[in-house]
């Protein structure tokens, strides 16, 4: 009776942590959204140039080097909701301002560094053969993107930071409304509207970059706005410090190297199916549309993840932090199993949404099979992600994305591909077991993470 009376108020406890999370989670959710359709609208217009192949190809394919290479420079910077969400958690607000300061100035000094590995992309890519048809657009489109990585830079350092501290519909409201100014730059300059002359794809990348400075913009403003109405004590009192840079870099480097992990897989996927010509490519694209458009909620959901639990810790409340994470986990979860039975029962009717040919609509749902096969997994894996990074492990999502899909999904997926002649198949399939290995061994991560007794359960309170 005492143990059935230790769970039930160890299952209470654990439902009253999901409205918390939700009211987090949920603007994050709409920013990544938000995120992902910029690119998506790029798509869109540059697709009513007279070449649309080759514009649609150079634009996906700068905006993919040039993520390579911002992203990880973003993930850098991931070890600002540790450091910020645990002093918020402290109430000490000075030393989440000392985070911020030395966070924008990291961001600073990688901009030029960044900035010159983008302008390498081009001549890599005609040593690797990739036709001048793409490259000769695709180099002005890349520079004009180029541009944007400081603004791209502080507008991470500043999202880091206003989420940490609880500060999150702003976040959506930029994003959400960059896609807006996006949309009317690329109007504007792609075709050469409102006396600017026509530009093209690269006036896409002009238009993308204004976007990015807007959303700097947006969150500078709201910090000032949060800080005005603050009566802590005032910015003058923090300073650059190199030992602060340093513990972020360490925190934030193994994050960095898991995203670039995880990119990276799924761009060898995307090269190995090229290889198979236009149709299972196209029907890999498809597929890997759709599972990149839901992984924007659990990724959402991931970030509140972690500003919970580092929030939690911050006040020394450890068995609260278990539950901020387990509450995130399951609702990632939850989100992730109802769209993989949508996957399941109608994938043929999600593939002719993007194509009317029958045969890339056969590749492509059978092929949204094996990722409905995988999206629970990808739903823990990225959410006890953002759990582990707000209790200060980013080593460990990384040392699993490394193994797991680089060591065993990839290489599996060639074989199950060229030996065994499945095709892009075989390729989902290594990446599928890649993912579920990656999300079973994060949830055991995470439960050995910050174990609490019963006792602590059975006193926790909100």
């Amino acid at each position: 009776m005492m143990r059935l009376s230790i769970n039930s108020r160890s299952f209470e406890a654990l439902g009253r942590e999901f409205r918390p999370t939700l009211r987090l989670a949920l603007p994050l959710v709409f920013a990544e959204i938000g995120w992902m359709s910029m690119g998506v609208v790029d798509t869109i217009m540059v697709g009513r140039l007279p070449n649309s192949a080759v514009a649609i190809g150079a634009t996906g394919l700068g905006q993919s080097l040039y993520h390579s290479v911002a992203i990880f420079g973003g993930g850098l910077l991931l070890g600002l909701d540790t450091f910020v969400a645990q002093a918020h958690g402290r109430d000490d607000i000075q030393d989440a301002r000392h985070s911020l300061l030395n966070g924008c100035f990291l961001a600073i000094a990688l901009t030029p560094i960044l900035m010159f590995l983008v302008s390498l992309w081009p001549a890599l890519m005609r040593r690797s053969g990739v036709g001048l048809d793409l490259i000769d657009p695709m180099q002005p489109f890349l520079r004009a993107l180029n541009w944007g990585t400081l603004p791209l830079l502080i507008y991470f350092a500043l999202r880091r930071y206003l989420q940490a501290v609880h500060v999150v519909n702003p976040i959506m409201f930029a994003l959400v409304s960059a896609n807006l100014v996006n949309f009317i730059g690329d109007w504007v300059l792609i075709y050469g509207h409102l006396g600017f002359r026509a530009m093209g794809i690269t006036g896409s990348g002009w238009s993308t970059c204004v976007a990015r400075i807007y959303m700097a913009a947006v969150l500078l403003l709201t910090l000032v706005n949060v800080e005005c109405k603050s009566d802590r004590p005032k910015w003058m009192a923090t300073r650059i410090d190199a030992a602060r840079i340093w513990k972020l870099l360490k925190l934030g480097a193994p994050a960095a190297t898991q995203i670039l992990l995880e990119i990276g897989a799924f761009s060898g996927a995307t090269a190995l199916c090229a290889k198979l010509g236009p149709v299972p490519l196209s029907g890999h694209e498809i597929a890997l549309n759709c599972a990149a458009f839901t992984f924007m909620v659990p990724l959402g959901i991931s970030s509140a993840a972690a500003v919970r639990v580092g929030y939690q810790l911050g006040r020394g409340d450890p068995a609260s932090a278990r539950l901020a994470g387990w509450s995130a986990i399951l609702l990632g979860a939850g989100f992730m199993t109802c769209t993989g039975l949508v996957f399941v029962t109608i994938p043929k009717q999600i593939a002719r949404v993007f194509t009317p040919d029958p045969t890339i609509i056969g590749v492509g749902s059978n092929l949204l099979l094996v990722a409905a096969a995988f999206q629970l997994f990808d739903g823990l894996q990225t959410v006890a992600t953002g759990a582990l990074r707000g209790s200060g492990d980013t080593r460990t999502p990384m040392v699993a994305n490394f193994v797991a899909y680089w060591c065993i999904g990839l290489p599996l997926g060639y074989i199950l591909c060229f030996r065994f002649g499945l095709g892009a198949l075989g390729i989902w399939l290594g990446l599928c077991i890649g993912l579920m290995i990656i999300g079973s061994v994060l949830l055991l991560a995470w439960h050995r993470r910050l174990r609490c007794d019963r006792a602590s359960l059975l006193h926790h309170r909100t």
